[in-house]
């Protein structure tokens, strides 16, 4: 942990003895006891989310805005500012920054002039001091197969008392002895807690939590605000990470996944069926799979998370495999001879069970994630919704759309 920072775990009893089984009110319970503490700035969050976003992000909330520049003064202002700002963008929660200044040091003046008087320099009283204060390892005993490292230090007292500090005896190389004082000035000064660096510049992170919206949405505000209210001197960069780094290298993945996946599936529908005619009318399941998903988020008031993006993923497979059921019992039906509205009529009442099967059996298997509340809940729950409401809306609209289509696209055609 850096300076001034600790951890709290809260072990939980079951969710079923609480008062109210509600984890957003439970946290809302803590916030109004730790108000009432003054100096402490908290944020909450779970061990493995934490440690796996320090690893990955360098910081622990949903977005951390990290401020790059040369001197220290100026990048404890401006994360004030952008802290004020932030903590105003509706949707923030726990908004945080570091206390990165105030703190008491000893620092010793050394005069140059009097110290080369006695033939020493600035390092070799930085040394000497250093020695006094930290120690410093002159070597090594072995002792019954252990290596212990001999370590000169002074004495307890010199870290407690600045007058015991100032009073040291200093050996010169002729042997003679001066007190610190004769050569140097102990003055208490204030300055920074840390400095940070990232790829070799100063920073320092404004942190914040969302709740109530989605993370985009709300960084694209914060944003706004921070460049209309916020003005970065010469020499000093903004970038905006935590899990919305995350997100966002998500979502450009998934650029590049999802419409590779349409290609593969387009040229597998196209060896199956020969007809790019029959194939495009098979990918015109996806449009319907994806109003049952997006509408079943927005009812739910869930937002268009990575979890969702990969539910969306899995649907277009479901609703593919169902286009492809019945537009291949159409084929069998045109070759056994029928024609015009009796291949689109037989062939959808013969394929409904199958098409409802599998539908139905994919939406039940994900019904208990729809109501999982333990770890993982959150990954869980976005991605059964769009399932679930995608197979709903796939399957009500493949049943009418897809004969519909099949009769107007592949039937006349043929006639023609």
């Amino acid at each position: 942990m850096s300076l001034n920072d600790t951890d709290t775990f809260l072990v939980l009893k079951p969710q079923a003895e609480w008062r109210r089984p509600d984890k957003v009110w439970l946290t809302d319970e803590i916030r109004t006891i730790l108000d009432g503490f003054p100096g402490i700035a908290y944020n909450f969050t779970q061990p493995i989310d934490m440690r796996v976003g320090e690893m990955l992000t360098g910081s622990r909330g949903d977005v951390a805005i990290k401020i790059f520049g040369p001197d220290l003064d100026t990048l404890n202002r401006l994360a004030g500012d952008i802290f004020k700002v932030v903590e105003k963008v509706p949707g923030a929660s726990d908004v945080y920054t570091q206390q990165n200044e105030g703190v008491q040091y000893l620092q010793a003046k050394i005069d140059r002039d009097a110290a080369g008087r006695f033939g020493l320099s600035a390092d070799d009283i930085g040394l000497l001091l250093r020695t006094q204060l930290e120690g410093e390892v002159i070597g090594t005993i072995q002792q019954e197969g252990r290596r212990i490292p001999l370590q000169l230090r002074g004495p307890a007292g010199l870290r407690e008392s600045p007058d015991a500090l100032q009073a040291i005896r200093l050996t010169l190389a002729d042997g003679r002895e001066i007190s610190l004082d004769q050569v140097a000035t102990l003055q208490r000064t204030t300055g920074p807690v840390a400095v940070k660096r990232e790829n070799a510049a100063r920073f320092t992170v404004v942190q914040s939590n969302v709740a109530g919206r989605d993370l985009v949405n709300f960084v694209t505000d914060a944003q706004a605000a921070v460049a209309e209210q916020v003005k970065l001197p010469p020499g000093y960069s903004l970038t905006w990470g935590g899990q919305f780094e995350n997100q966002q290298r998500a979502a450009q993945r998934l650029m590049i996944v999802v419409p590779v996946a349409l290609l593969l599936i387009g040229f597998l529908l196209y060896l199956t069926f020969g007809d790019v005619k029959q194939a495009l009318l098979v990918m015109m399941n996806v449009p319907l799979a994806l109003i049952g998903g997006i509408f079943a988020l927005w009812a739910s008031g869930e937002y268009l998370s990575v979890p969702a993006s990969v539910g969306f993923i899995a649907l277009l497979g479901i609703a593919v495999l169902n286009g492809v059921v019945l537009v291949s019992h159409f084929n069998q039906l045109r070759g056994q001879g029928l024609h015009g509205d009796a291949v689109v009529r037989d062939g959808a009442l013969r394929r409904l069970r199958p098409v409802l099967m599998t539908a139905s059996i994919a939406a039940f298997g994900l019904v208990p994630l729809l109501f999982a509340t333990g770890p993982g809940s959150e990954i869980q729950r976005p991605l059964a919704i769009v399932v679930i409401g995608g197979l709903v809306s796939a399957t009500l609209l493949t049943l009418v759309m897809l004969p519909l289509l099949y009769r107007q696209f592949i039937l006349k055609g043929a006639r023609a």
